[in-house]
């Protein structure tokens, strides 16, 4: 039996807090010690949001299934893992999250808690990036999910780590990092005009990866009575 919906917002939006103040704070303090060597910063942020989204995901799995991202959710819904009535407040908690999730990495590094970044992350080659991030986000949750359950703290914490380095865009891979990195003058900020372009495509990315998805992992008995 699943937890009482509000227990589950709960969930997701204190999950997706500890997640953006690693994001933000890893990032803060790889740049403080890398000396100028944006490499060596973006290695630490790398390493240290993998390894916390698969504590988050241990921990938060069990109780709302730690999506910790709308786009998650969303599939997860197409999946009938979760009901569409109850999309709208997850994504609700999880942008709220995120954005606590900066303040509170801001607080613990005295920085300003309200502050809006200048960082310009934008152009074909970075919106591309994040429909690829997206996709491949997305169909690591599908396979996981039909062939190694077990193993998706794993692979989720793993894929995020590579697709810091292999994307342009350093895989935001989220609708609700996005706009909560938006406020954040740091290493891992996006200027708020840039948002809406990043979100788009990695909207694109999550149809596409939904419907190669039903392809390549056919509905579950289960899915296929809901319906």
């Amino acid at each position: 039996m699943s937890a009482p919906l509000y227990r589950r917002l709960i969930a997701e939006g204190l999950g997706t807090a500890m997640l953006l103040a690693t994001v933000i704070g890893s990032g803060i303090m790889g740049a403080r010690l890398a000396n100028g060597t944006v490499g060596l910063a973006l290695l630490a942020n790398a390493i240290a949001t993998g390894a916390m989204l698969v504590v988050l995901i241990l921990i938060f799995g069990p109780l709302s299934g730690a999506h910790f991202n709308p786009i998650v959710s969303l599939a997860e819904a197409f999946r009938r893992n979760l009901q569409w009535k109850e999309l709208g407040p997850f994504v609700i908690v999880q942008v709220a999250g995120a954005i606590a999730g900066v303040w509170t990495a801001h607080l613990m590094f005295d920085l300003s808690v309200f502050e809006l970044s200048n960082t310009f992350r934008t152009g074909p080659s970075q919106w591309f990036s994040e429909a690829v991030a997206s996709f491949g986000l997305l169909l690591t949750v599908f396979g996981c999910m039909a062939n190694a359950p077990k193993a998706t703290p794993y692979a989720m914490g793993l894929y995020i780590t590579a697709a810091y380095w292999f994307t342009a865009s350093t895989s935001f891979a989220n609708p609700a990092v996005t706009i909560a990195r938006a406020f954040s003058d740091t290493f891992a900020g996006i200027a708020p005009q840039n948002v809406a372009a990043f979100v788009a495509a990695q909207i694109a990315g999550t149809i596409a990866a939904i419907m190669l998805r039903r392809w390549l992992w056919p509905l579950s008995r289960r899915e296929i009575s809901s319906r």
